[in-house]
């Protein structure tokens, strides 16, 4: 395996020459929504670092986009998917060894209630299958989401999320009849205009009202993410998230969390509802479940699984042997070399640094986040706190520039950097990156 250089080198102007061939070659073949990303063309990547096509280095702070917790190309990983890729690759739901051994290993690692593992490919396909077992196994329609929650770009997952107007949402409607979407706890954007000091979990309350007004007393379940992650890493207070785990078991409403950018590390904890002290009753995960090939999983109680007949809910790649393999390995490493706890030791320092960005710069508003699932939201002035949906975009470019590596703004109003660097990042990498977006926000003032 040729080795990626672990430091931020750029040789060419950006984008390269060759960088621009491909560039021009995309934009010729492939949709315009394949375009939205700073124009780097990878070549290869190790670690936290990434090398494009001209040789140039980046340091990642996107781990394409929350997958790769171990790093990129880790070597245990690799030599699974080697291995197996020699081996069978797909036999549908054919039972597999890495399969089996998988399912066991999700159930072993997550709360004792969850005692079932139907192994799938992504994210928005978790979340898909979570409803309709919630509404087959309850017999009722209604679903619950929250206002700025992002679950998948399927019709289902598009439906129960709460960002309708976003260019990924707008004009794809009707969306599935039967869902309410309530206000999620955004402290920084308080829907009630109220503060967090005596607020009273307001929005808590609220959701008896809205559901008296608009439910027709045939709740299935309530979807809810254990950090609002495409919003712009939007953590809600922990006695929220425990009164919404009490409002669900009081009437017997199926409670599906959706981790697929809360599991596996990525927040400082195996799984992002252990910060809060609740437990699903059914779990979507994926991302960084495999941090490499497509694969995901929704992890249940029995008594809600096995509602579904043999064959009535399966999937052409779903469980497919070389991703289980991949997946299985990744979680070793996330165990082995305790990723979780340094994400959040790391996840601290990068946390404080962008807290002193927010005391520095005007147009840095807010800094949050769990581990390293973090954020900082950028806005016209702290004051008025007017989205800046521009500047935020100058500013992932201006990183680009100097070989610091960001996905697109994030968030309902497109002016939310997102800080998610591989788990493995050290803590001089990290603050490394933070000195550049520093730096470009200074430049930029």
């Amino acid at each position: 395996m040729t080795q990626v250089a672990q430091d931020v080198a750029i040789r060419t102007e950006l984008p390269g020459p060759r960088a621009r061939e491909f560039l021009e070659e995309s934009l010729r073949r492939e949709p315009r929504s394949m375009s939205d990303q700073v124009p780097i063309v990878w070549k290869r990547a190790q670690g936290c670092f990434v090398e494009d096509v001209d040789g140039n280095v980046f340091l990642d702070f996107s781990s394409g986009v929350l997958v790769t917790n171990i790093g990129h190309s880790h070597p245990k990983v690799v030599a699974a998917i080697r291995e197996q890729a020699g081996e069978v690759i797909n036999c549908y739901d054919f039972v597999s060894e890495w399969r089996t051994r998988l399912a066991r290993r999700l159930v072993e690692i997550t709360p004792e209630n969850l005692d079932r593992a139907f192994i799938l490919t992504t994210g928005s396909e978790a979340v898909e299958a979570a409803l309709k077992i919630a509404r087959r196994a309850t017999g009722r329609k209604e679903i619950i989401g929250f206002h700025g929650a992002f679950h998948g770009r399927t019709y289902g997952a598009m439906s129960v999320g709460g960002q309708r107007s976003s260019s990924g949402t707008r004009g794809f409607g009707p969306f599935l009849p039967g869902v309410i979407l309530a206000p999620f706890p955004n402290c920084y954007r308080c829907p009630f205009g109220l503060e967090r000091q005596s607020c009273g979990l307001h929005c808590l309350a609220y959701l008896d009202q809205m559901i008296a007004a608009e439910a027709e007393a045939d709740i299935a379940c309530l979807i809810v993410e254990s950090y609002q992650g495409a919003a712009g890493s939007i953590v809600p207070p922990v006695e929220w998230m425990q009164g919404v785990e009490r409002w669900c078991r009081e009437r017997d409403v199926v409670l599906i969390m959706d981790e697929v950018q809360a599991s596996f590390g990525r927040t400082g904890r195996m799984f992002g509802f252990e910060h809060f002290g609740v437990c699903p009753n059914l779990l979507c995960l994926g991302k960084g479940i495999s941090s490499t090939v497509p694969l995901a999983a929704l992890v249940g109680e029995s008594r809600l699984m096995d509602c579904l007949e043999p064959g009535s809910l399966s999937s052409t790649h779903g469980g497919n042997p070389l991703c289980c393999r991949a997946g299985l390995a990744s979680i070793e490493v996330i165990i082995e070399e305790r990723l979780s706890e340094n994400a959040a030791r790391v996840g601290e320092v990068v946390l404080a640094y962008l807290r002193s960005m927010v005391d520095r710069h005007s147009c840095a508003g807010d800094a949050r986040g769990l581990g390293l699932a973090l954020a900082l939201e950028i806005v016209r002035d702290q004051e008025s706190k007017q989205p800046d949906p521009d500047r935020a975009r100058a500013i992932v470019r201006g990183c680009y520039e100097q070989g610091l590596l960001m996905i697109a703004p994030i968030g309902v109003h497109g002016n939310v950097l997102r800080i998610a660097p591989p788990l493995v990042i050290t803590e001089e990498q990290a603050l490394e990156g933070c000195r550049i977006l520093d730096g470009v926000l200074t430049g930029m003032s």
